[in-house]
């Protein structure tokens, strides 16, 4: 991905890069709670405003990819094959962002499961990411497909990002993101398993 980026581009994924790996070093061998946002910028060797020009906060760092994987789930509800029903649309979205990131069974997200388990704030800004996530998909998979209504749209995106956020609680810590990234699949498709064409 970085390749097809313009310089400006690639400096602002550096950074933006440098600042999660420094707060999740941090978060690791200090604490959540102990780590400031100045120890996260002093590390990463930016100031402040840089730090506020990509997070809004220390638990928004925790999760730097959950947009894009929004994005590109609505994405694939946009470039829906006529054969496709939202079952495999859903599954071809996760199969996509497993291919393009190892976000969701890596280091940082075994961070983020033990943190979101033990730091209010964290928790918060987990669920409400998840809450929104699944609001918008619903909403977009409602749109695309006259078969489901709002109620049925949200029963399966509720279903697909249950699934996916229960494997990773149960098998997170186990370390090894092949064996993740297949289990994270199959939990997708046995719980979109009613809605497949």
């Amino acid at each position: 991905m970085l390749p097809r980026m313009t310089l400006r581009e690639r400096k602002r994924a550096r950074t933006r890069q440098a600042l999660v790996d420094a707060a999740t070093e941090l978060f690791e061998r200090q604490g959540y709670d102990e780590t400031t946002i100045a120890d996260i910028t002093a590390k990463a060797e930016v100031g402040a405003r840089t730090f506020f020009s990509y997070f809004a906060s220390k638990e928004e760092l925790l999760f730097p990819e959950s947009d894009e994987r929004v994005q590109a789930t609505l994405a694939a509800i946009a470039d829906r094959g006529a054969d496709e029903g939202p079952a495999e649309v859903l599954l071809r979205a996760l199969s996509g962002a497993s291919e393009r990131s190892d976000d969701m069974v890596s280091p940082l997200a075994a961070l983020r499961l033990r943190l979101v388990q033990t730091v209010p704030a964290v928790r918060g800004k987990g669920l409400q990411l998840q809450l929104d996530a699944q609001r918008e998909i619903a909403r977009h998979l409602a749109d695309a497909f006259p078969e489901l209504d709002y109620v049925r749209a949200s029963a399966l995106t509720g279903a697909f990002i249950g699934a996916i956020t229960a494997v990773l609680y149960a098998l997170l810590e186990e370390g090894d993101p092949a064996v993740l990234k297949t289990a994270v699949q199959t939990a997708a498709e046995v719980a979109l398993e009613p809605w497949r064409r």
